[in-house]
This record gives structure tokens, C-alpha cells and sequence, in this order.
């Protein structure tokens, strides 16, 4: 098996580090769901050493991201947990924060929902929880190459698609988490950044 590549993780690692950076400054655990790759863990891991990063995903993602791992030999970068979103029980039970990149968009509704629900669940007091990717607002597309982008991923799954960032506001609310700030970032995409109140 070839160590799996992503080139979206290494065009978006660098951006992405520079806004949560100061968010997990003071952050001791991150559970990262959906970790696809690997990529995205090692970099984050190493550029903090100071934090123990939790890579996580279905079963079929977990020899390549484990494959990052050996190859980067991190201290802080934890071999990744068996992860479904849509369980009831998830394998880590107290972190600091959650993140999660390019994954809201491909999972169906019920899915976010229940990965907002779960980081509600696994969070402590004051808890970030931190999703990158592309958002509709008011219903409406931010960009064409979005629209594109959306009819693209439905024609492969119809379930999935780029979410509205109002529903993503709500099941927060509704699971103890309050925005603290909605980052634009590059190729039309967001950082939505929540604290559990």
C-alpha cells in the first residue's frame, strides 16, 4: 500500500495553522475527526509540540494515516481511533478540542449533527471546537467555483453537499457551543471556531 497524498492538505496546512494556532495555544488534547490522510496531524503536531494530537477516522482511513504517523515519528501524535461519527460511544472521552477539515462537506446531514453532538459530549468547559471548510449562507453559494464544487460532491453522494453555515450555528447552540468567530480563509472556505459554554 502507498502511503495515501492529499494535495488539498499541503495547499491549505499553512493557512489553517496560522488562525488555529493562537485558538490552541493554551489547548492540551485535540481529537481530530475525520483525519482522511495523515497530513494534516503531522503537521499540526509537530508545529505544537506542546499539545497530544488524536487522529481519528473510519476503519478504511486508519492504515494510511497510520502510515504519516510512522513515517513522522511524533511524540505528541497519537495512532489513530476507530471513529464513526454516527456512534453512540466515542473512544476519547475528555479533550480540549475538536477539530475537523474538508469532512462536514462530504458527510450527510444526520452526520454533522451527530459529529456536533459528540464534540459537545467530549469537550470540557470552555472546549473549542474548530471546522474548516466551505459554507452557504443564507442559502446562497459564496462563490461559483462553490456551486461547482457542491453539484460535484452530489453527483457522487447525494447526501452530501456544502451546509449552510445557520444550521451549523444551530446544532451548536443546541449542543452548549457559542461562536466566537467565522474566519474567511483561501479557495472560499471558513474556519468556524466554538467554545462549550
Amino acid at each position: 500500500m502507498n502511503k495515501p497524498y492529499s494535495e488539498s492538505c499541503d495547499q491549505n496546512k499553512k493557512p489553517i495553522l496560522e488562525v488555529i494556532l493562537p485558538i490552541f495555544s493554551t489547548v492540551s488534547r485535540v481529537l481530530e475527526i475525520g483525519s482522511g490522510t495523515g497530513q494534516h496531524a503531522i503537521y499540526f503536531a509537530e508545529k505544537m509540540p506542546h499539545l497530544t494530537w488524536y487522529t481519528s477516522d473510519r476503519r478504511s482511513y486508519l492504515d494510511g494515516i497510520n502510515m504519516w504517523l510512522e513515517d513522522a515519528g511524533l511524540p505528541n501524535a497519537v495512532p489513530p481511533l476507530e471513529l464513526d461519527v454516527t456512534d453512540d460511544h466515542w473512544p476519547v472521552v475528555d479533550v480540549d478540542a475538536v477539530f475537523t477539515a474538508n469532512a462536514v462537506h462530504i458527510m450527510g446531514r444526520r452526520e454533522v449533527a451527530r459529529l456536533i453532538e459528540g464534540a459537545g459530549k467530549v469537550l470540557s468547559e470552555q472546549g473549542a471546537l474548530v471546522i474548516y471548510g466551505p459554507f452557504n449562507y443564507g442559502g446562497s453559494y459564496t462563490s461559483e467555483s462553490n456551486a461547482r464544487f457542491d453539484q460535484w460532491l452530489k453527483s457522487r453522494d447525494a447526501g452530501s453537499g456544502i451546509k449552510d453555515f445557520e444550521e451549523i450555528m444551530s446544532l451548536a447552540n443546541d449542543n452548549g457551543m457559542q461562536l466566537i468567530a467565522d474566519m474567511a480563509m483561501p479557495a472560499n472556505n471558513r474556519i468556524l471556531h466554538f467554545t462549550k459554554t
